[in-house]
């Protein structure tokens, strides 16, 4: 408290025969308290978090679908500013297997940008539209003079990477059947991911995954690589055949209805998506459905084609589900996401085709979070063994097949997330068309051994 002095002033007539009296306010009493108890020393301040590592992955006609969207959902999860940059003349590309795949923004939009990383999906003839980019090619090669990180997966360390002389007297990787083009502009190995020096290259859409996680460790360790895959639940060992757990086998037929989206007597399979799905399910599902030449209708819940999947990639459906519901399907099969198995929940027209399915004895099916969230609480479950996200596996009412990573019960197959969903679309094609056939795409894709 500041003191306010006051001064007394006497008339001029009034005789100074005595000293002005000057008055001063009382000030409050102060008292000292003392503790014997030392005072705890000031936490330090929390670490600022580490920034998030900017990546461009460019697109095209023509990309593989699984190994993009792997890529760009797995490096998100780790914190990642991702860039999706088409190299076409709009952002939307129509890749491979008929995936349509929006981009954030055009590759001419980042002539002079910076990136920590630039990685490169394969897929054909989508890698030979990324090396004919000539914004792109100069974007890598001013990368790799800056020594900074860049990477390639499936077709395109041989056709853009070793083409642009960027692999030279390096160790690197590629799909199977792009090693002998790659063996002239690089010292080719076999791994399913390589690494050497600032370069990252791996195999194919059955890699990508462990591709991705290489690409998290080498941007922001391992602690942060072991963080991000864990909920995927990745397979541990591609050295063996893949394994589903089938119960009460029946056996899955197609083609014995006249409402067919595509004239051909091949397998009908509808895949909803909606704001929330999980990128990397949808995708792979759709694409190793459509590698087996299955009709794969991907139809959106939402009023518009276009979705905004839970890690952010752009997917565009080929029917509302209003139109898609006015046909017949040999299987439905749901992708996950909490977000997007929310909304297929709220779906009441979705939700009676399953019950419909079910009803006529055909296939369904779901992944992730949709076997708790949708077919659980609509009895869809009933008097059946499931598996679900291991987070979700105790919302189902029988638990005790739900530590496999696929399970078959007659006409109903269930997975548990990401890093299962290609055993699962391995499982349907198995299951409509054969085990050999699904051992063939899964060495084509590099899952087991070619």
């Amino acid at each position: 408290m500041s003191l306010q002095h006051t001064l007394l002033l006497l008339p001029r007539s009034t005789p100074l025969t005595t000293a002005p009296k000057l008055i001063f306010p009382k000030t409050p009493k102060r008292f000292l308290f003392f503790s014997t108890t030392p005072m705890a020393s000031p936490s330090p301040p929390a670490p600022a978090p580490a920034p998030a590592r900017r990546v461009l992955v460019p697109i095209a006609n023509g990309t593989e679908p699984m190994e993009t969207v792997i890529t760009i959902d797995v490096l998100r999860r780790a914190g990642a500013d991702v860039t999706v940059a088409s190299v076409e003349n709009q952002l939307r590309v129509d890749a491979c297997h008929g995936v349509k795949i929006v981009a954030d923004a055009l590759i001419t939009d980042f002539s002079e940008s910076v990136f920590d990383l630039i990685t490169l999906p394969g897929g054909m003839p989508g890698a030979t539209n990324l090396k004919n980019s000539g914004v792109l090619e100069s974007l890598v090669k001013k990368q790799a003079a800056d020594g900074r990180l860049y990477a390639a997966v499936c077709a395109s360390p041989a056709v853009a990477l070793g083409s642009w002389g960027l692999l030279k007297g390096l160790k690197a990787t590629c799909h199977p059947s792009f090693m002998e083009q790659l063996a002239s502009t690089a010292n080719a190995v076999e791994s399913r991911v390589q690494l050497d020096g600032k370069v990252v290259t791996s195999r194919g859409p059955g890699t990508t995954m462990e591709f991705a996680v290489a690409l998290v460790e080498r941007l922001y360790g391992k602690e942060k690589a072991d963080e991000v895959s864990g909920p995927l639940v990745m397979r541990s060992d591609h050295s063996h055949e893949y394994t589903i757990k089938e119960l009460n086998p029946v056996q899955w037929t197609f083609g014995d209805s006249p409402k067919r989206f595509l004239s051909s007597y091949f397998a009908q399979i509808l895949v909803p998506v909606a704001n929330g799905t999980e990128e990397m399910e949808a995708v792979i599902i759709i694409d190793i459905l459509r590698r087996a030449k299955a009709n794969v209708v991907v139809a959106s819940v939402e009023d518009k084609l276009q979705i905004l999947a839970s890690r952010k990639v752009k997917l565009e459906a080929d029917l509302l589900l209003d139109e898609a519901a006015k046909l017949s399907y040999d299987l439905i099969v749901l992708p996950g996401g909490l977000g997007g198995a929310e909304s297929f929940a709220k779906s009441e027209k979705l939700v009676n085709l399953l019950k419909q399915q079910r009803e006529s004895n055909r296939p369904y099916g779901a992944i992730c979070a949709s076997p708790a969230l949708v077919l659980e609480p609509y009895g869809l479950l009933k008097g059946k063994k499931a598996t679900a996200f291991p987070a979700l596996t105790n919302k189902l009412s029988d638990q005790s097949e739900a530590e496999n990573r696929v399970v078959v019960d007659g006409n109903l197959i269930t997975s548990r997330g990401p890093g299962t969903s290609i055993e699962i679309s391995l499982g349907i094609v198995e299951k409509f068309f054969g085990r050999q056939k699904a051992l063939e795409l899964a060495k084509t894709m590099v899952f087991v051994s070619p």
